[in-house]
């Protein structure tokens, strides 16, 4: 009913910009939005990360095959975030070929671009720099800004995208021709009037390096906040929650994560681990979209990650909900 209500009520807004010729303005405006040049850093990165002579060893590699037992490091650990933390299937498809971010006529449609290495790939040709932009800064190789959630995958280490290539790359090659993003009217509006901002916008800072390796895994509050660098674009950057801007209008706020009485205050490690595993909240009742397609994904992280993330967010000031 909730979302009945969202689309009606946005229905009635786009029909009165539109009787004052708003929706000029808005194609206009998004369009400008959509085609500007943003200026990023450059970078680079080996793909994969070499290893040590006692790390090929423990592999069970030759000190000749450094490169080999270096790639499949680099799979397995791919594998792992891919599954876990940053859940690219969501956008990309299960077999990363292409996936639906949205597809509802008046918001637009939003298609994840295929990442394998057959026809229709849209990173074939990709260099470490444009894996970067991409991925971390949500700016296309052209510098023009993406529809890619990119705000997640700021903290996201060189060393962790490197891996995240390799991982991919090693896909089966699959042919695929994903359509460009087109917008619909009320998805035009939004992006024109900023209340649906471009990942771009949300980063702002595009110049600052990202770090080469992430922390020591440890359950320790520095890496728990690396890990749960994943979660500011929904639970915004101190993690008190409240509307999601850069989500589905249909979405419901995003919780509270802070130790404050509005959030996890009183939640426990085991309520904590029965949410990302179960999605299932500590009085039984089901979480809600999107962190119940979530939990797919955060099922797979490791009891290490786990504890280091609860770690991070009982360090943290505690705020009242969208503070």
């Amino acid at each position: 009913m909730k979302r009945v209500l969202k689309l009606f009520l946005a229905l009635v807004v786009l029909v009165g910009v539109t009787a004052g010729g708003g929706l000029t303005w808005a194609s206009g405006k998004s369009a400008d939005l959509r085609s500007r040049s943003i200026a990023v850093h450059k970078t680079d990165f080996p793909i994969p990360f070499a290893l040590d002579e006692t790390e090929v060893a423990a592999l069970g590699f030759t000190p000749e095959q450094s490169d080999s037992a270096a790639t499949a490091r680099a799979i397995e650990r791919g594998r792992h975030l891919a599954e876990s933390r940053f859940a690219c299937t969501v956008c990309h498809g299960s077999d990363f070929s292409g996936g639906v971010m949205v597809d509802v006529p008046i918001m637009g449609r939003i298609l994840g671009p295929n990442l394998t290495t057959g026809q229709g790939s849209r990173t074939l040709n990709y260099t470490p720099g444009d894996w970067d932009r991409i991925v971390r800064h949500g700016v296309l190789p052209d510098n023009r800004p993406a529809a890619m959630p990119s705000e997640d995958f700021q903290r996201m280490s060189d060393q962790e995208l490197s891996d995240l290539i390799v991982y991919i790359r090693s896909l089966p090659p699959v042919d695929n021709e994903v359509p460009p993003v087109t917008l619909g009217p009320l998805g035009t509006f939004l992006v024109a009037t900023g209340k649906l901002p471009l990942s771009a916008d949300i980063i702002g800072d595009h110049l600052t390096d990202h770090r080469a390796e992430p922390p020591p895994s440890e359950v320790s509050v520095g890496f728990g906040r690396h890990v749960a660098g994943v979660c500011v674009g929904c639970h915004r950057a101190d993690l008190s929650g409240g509307p999601i801007v850069s989500g589905d209008p249909s979405w419901p706020p995003a919780a509270n994560l802070t130790p404050h009485a509005d959030g996890l205050g009183d939640w426990t490690y085991y309520d904590f681990v029965k949410a990302l595993r179960e999605g299932v909240r500590p009085d039984g009742t089901p979480m809600a979209v999107p962190m119940s397609d979530l939990t797919a994904y955060t099922r797979n992280m490791t009891d290490l990650e786990m504890e280091a993330v609860w770690a991070f967010l009982r360090s943290v000031p505690p705020l009242p909900s969208g503070a």
